[in-house]
């Protein structure tokens, strides 16, 4: 490079980059930085010896302020930000510290030289009083600047800018570029396409499938391509269209003419970059398929493959696209690649993440980088060829080895449809056999196996979870250590794990005499936040369970990755098994499998697994030693005591003492611990096997291919009834729907609460009749809980109802909880939807840990 050629009137910088002023003291360095870039893009040293020393002119604090200086760098390039260095940088070895850091984060880096004469430099030091140092200092300064010019490309500068003179430096206009990898304003659809490897007649195969109508031309003298999409879709190739295949200068030509008429785009594959040495004439090694590119090219005309070299020099190594949420590159990509340009990011994404030696076949060993991946931009590649397609840690890769004899695939985005075409043939036979997605005689998915070790960094510590229905749920560092607690000591299998289910608020306090909650209240509630329609059910006195069933242990493996652990699992609210006997459970799940079986609602769902939310009882079937050891005792200490005590105010009566309203008081305690007794005993019956058990499922929540959460209420309790019509097992749940503008029914529903809980019901849920409903603030509860009058007393006691009582509790106030309940509800649907879009299993964890976390806030239980 040539000092003409460093000279710049224009100068345009990748907008991710590391832009480095060099010049003396004195040169227009910060007036320059200040006139073209932001104030939040320029890290100076004089600016860092401030902060550190209160004095920019400071010398003894050079070496602080330029770590910070460093520090700063360092983060802005982590997180993708143009970073522009004031300071002199005369001499090569700062230089080189500032360019290892570039390295580091993948950005290119860029010298903007301003040379503006010494004498200048020393009259506008010599006008600032703060800079006092000899002539001998800018003299050197300019010496080194002017040695180290010529030398700044080999120091890692891809861009210099030499500015000679005040005048060049006043005039020069600076715009920006964005990188070529970077995509991210294509919002697609795409179809993104596998490697081709010269199978020209499958790819237009399976472009036509897409939709791509294709019709053969003659443009100039050349055969051509005129390919039509299907209206806004754009085609991806992975890379790799060239070599070992049958018809390669027509793949390439194919392609090309897409990639030019804006159909299409590709990245550059690392047999395109072999075939680039070769169309450059220069020495490569003829392998692994590479002669079918020369015999094929060969056969074409100088024009096509003058064409063809510029087409393939003009690749790049990936594109970020949609908003960051999609990359694509040949090889794959590290998520601190993306949107970035390096050798090492061209590397990775050409070759994959190789450690340098080879195996048994002669080819590079490779690191499994989708393994570790754990970016939430979906990445899709090829390059390592495999039986199918199957998605790992939000990676793809779409190579199943066409040429091979496999199939040629592509993912349709963001649809995330994977469609194929056959190979014709085998083209070529492979020097390694192609890796399978699945693990042969375990049948256990990909993912699934990389999912057998769960990572503790991935939901330790504070964590901040984006939600669907929620912008973001912050879980507490002190609150997931919670978590950890339960799931490492007391939880089922965590692949079963795939949901927890919120907690429910209470409604308001009542307000009529003698109750804690009312009805009224619950209805008024959902009125207050404009939903309309609401459906009332009993509340059971059991246990809260979720059933997680699969039509047989195949079914298991491959979607849950659970081997030899039967047909799924029974679990409670905090992810504990819910029966000690393991063959209980799995006569539970064998019988709710058949049900679901029998009733159509497998069939129906077209699905082989289903998530039920229910509750089993009795009360007694998972709290049995609960009764036993806190509330039988109770009653029983209440006749011991309240009874002694009326028995002596009536002898004390009867020999004539005043004993006054004691012993009213204590017939009338004694009175309220026998019901408290009666409500356990209509709560609890006796055990012997699973046919003394009920099951009331309530909510269908989740099956193959889709979250029943946009189903209503009605829909979810019409469908699980139909357990019931064929199982014995299984029983209704008695509902009723109020129309909330018309006081008939909401009178109605009061009533039939009120005769529910006489006759011993717990008490009832309301629920929006949507599953997910929208308030006057956005989404609203999901359920609102009241308990009947009877029911009350095992949480507050027996004397809660006693007026000093009731006066007490209706300052309890259910912010908290509600805060609770709908952040728990939030996590809990967006865990189920990672599931069934087969997100890693650490991703749906996050939710699942969330929950628990939650569930350690310090709440008042009784709530």
């Amino acid at each position: 490079m040539s000092l003409d050629d460093m000279t710049s009137a224009a100068i345009t910088v990748p907008d991710f980059a590391l832009v480095v002023l060099i010049g003396a003291s004195g040169a227009g360095k910060s007036t320059f930085a200040r006139r073209h870039f932001r104030p939040t893009e320029i890290v100076s040293s004089d600016a860092c010896r401030g902060i550190v020393a209160d004095d920019e002119t400071d010398q003894g604090a050079t070496p602080d302020a330029f770590a910070l200086l460093n520090a700063i760098l360092d983060l802005r390039l982590k997180n993708r930000r143009l970073t522009v260095v004031d300071a002199t940088n005369v001499r090569p070895d700062d230089r080189r510290k500032l360019v290892e850091v570039a390295r580091r984060w993948h950005a290119l880096s860029v010298a903007i030289v301003l040379d503006s004469g010494e004498d200048v430099c020393r009259a506008r030091n010599a006008a600032r009083p703060d800079r006092v140092f000899g002539p001998h200092v800018i003299r050197n300064q300019m010496a080194s600047l002017r040695r180290g010019l010529r030398g700044l490309p080999r120091e890692g500068f891809r861009q210099v800018h030499a500015l000679r003179s005040e005048a060049e430096i006043a005039a020069v206009t600076v715009s920006r570029q964005r990188l070529w990898t970077d995509r991210r304003d294509e919002a697609g659809p795409f179809d993104i396409i596998g490697d081709v490897h010269g199978c020209a007649a499958e790819c237009a195969a399976l472009l036509e499938r897409l939709g791509y109508a294709i019709t053969r031309e003659s443009r100039d003298g050349e055969p051509r391509y005129r390919v039509v999409p299907l209206p806004g879709r754009k085609a991806i190739f992975v890379g790799d269209v060239v070599d070992r295949g049958p018809r390669v200068a027509d793949a390439l030509r194919l392609v090309m003419d897409m990639v030019e008429d804006g159909h299409a785009l590709c990245v550059m594959g690392n047999h395109e970059a072999k075939v680039e040495k070769w169309l450059n004439g220069r020495d490569v090694k003829v392998g692994h398929g590479l002669q079918a590119s020369i015999d094929s090219l060969s056969a074409e005309s100088e024009a096509f493959r003058a064409r063809a070299r510029r087409f393939i020099g003009g690749l790049v190594s990936h594109y970020l696209l949609d908003a960051g949420r999609l990359a694509v590159a040949h090889a794959g990509i590290k998520a601190e690649m993306m949107g970035r340009a390096s050798g090492a990011v061209r590397g990775f994404c050409l070759f994959g993440d190789t450690t340098g030696e080879v195996d048994e076949f002669g080819l590079p060993v490779r690191q499994n980088w989708a393994a570790e991946y754990r970016g939430d931009t979906k990445v899709v590649y090829g390059h390592t060829p495999a039986i199918e397609a199957a998605w790992l840690n939000n990676t793809l890769c779409v190579d199943t080895g066409c040429v091979f004899g496999g199939r040629l695939t592509a993912l349709r985005y963001p649809e995330m449809e994977i469609v194929w075409v056959p190979a014709g043939q085998v083209y070529a036979e492979p020097t390694r056999p192609l890796a399978s997605a699945i693990v042969l005689g375990a049948e256990v998915g990909a993912q699934a196996e990389v999912d057998d070790l769960l990572d503790l960094a991935d939901v330790s510590g504070k964590r901040i979870i984006t939600t669907r229905l929620m912008p973001s749920v912050t879980i507490r560092e002190e609150n997931t250590a919670a978590a950890l607690e339960v799931m490492s000591r007391f939880a089922i299998d965590p692949k079963w794990l795939i949901y927890l289910p919120p907690t429910i608020s209470p409604c308001e306090t009542a307000k009529e005499d003698g109750y804690l909650e009312h009805p009224r209240e619950a209805l008024d509630f959902y009125c207050r936040e404009g939903v309309r329609q609401v459906m009332a059910q009993e509340k059971h006195m059991g246990s809260r369970a979720l059933i997680v069933v699969c039509r047989d242990e195949g079914v298991a493996r491959r979607r849950f990755g659970v081997g030899g652990g039967g047909l799924g699992a029974v679990y409670t609210r905090t992810g504990r098994a819910f029966f000690a006997d393991a063959r209980q459970q799995e006569e539970v799940l064998a019988r709710t499998r058949d049900a679901l079986d029998s009733s159509g609602l497998m069939a129906e769902l077209d699905t082989d697994w289903v998530l039920l939310d229910a509750e089993i009882m009795p009360w007694s079937a998972k709290a049995q030693a609960l009764i036993t050891g806190q509330y039988a005792p109770t009653p029983a200490a209440a006749r011991i005591g309240l009874g002694t005590l009326a028995d002596a105010l009536r002898r004390a009566r009867a020999h004539g003492a005043d004993v006054g309203d004691l012993l009213s008081q204590a017939t009338d305690r004694l009175g309220r611990a026998e019901t408290f007794a009666s409500v356990i005993r209509r709560y609890a019956w006796p055990i012997t096997g699973i046919d003394d058990l009920r099951i009331a499922p309530f909510h269908l929540l989740a099956s193959e291919g889709r979250v029943q959460s946009d189903r209503t209420q009605s829909w979810h309790m019409g469908h699980l009834a139909r357990l019931a019509s064929v199982d014995p097992l299984f029983r209704t749940t008695a509902t009723v729907m109020v129309d909330l503008d018309s006081a008939a029914e909401v009178e109605a529903a009061i009533a039939w609460w009120l005769d529910l809980t006489a006759s011993g019901g717990e008490g009832m849920v309301v629920k929006p009749a949507d599953f997910v409903a929208r308030g006057r603030r956005g989404i609203t509860q999901p359920a609102v809980k009241c308990r009947g009058r009877d029911y009350l007393r095992l949480i507050y006691g027996p004397d809660y109802d006693t007026p000093e009582h009731l006066a007490l509790l209706r300052q309890r106030g259910l912010g908290a909880k509600r805060s609770l309940a709908f952040r728990e509800f939030a996590l809990g649907l967006e865990a189920l939807e990672r599931f069934v879009a087969r997100e890693p299993l650490r991703r749906v964890h996050e939710c699942v840990f969330g929950v628990l976390a939650l569930e350690s806030e310090p709440l008042d239980p009784r709530l």
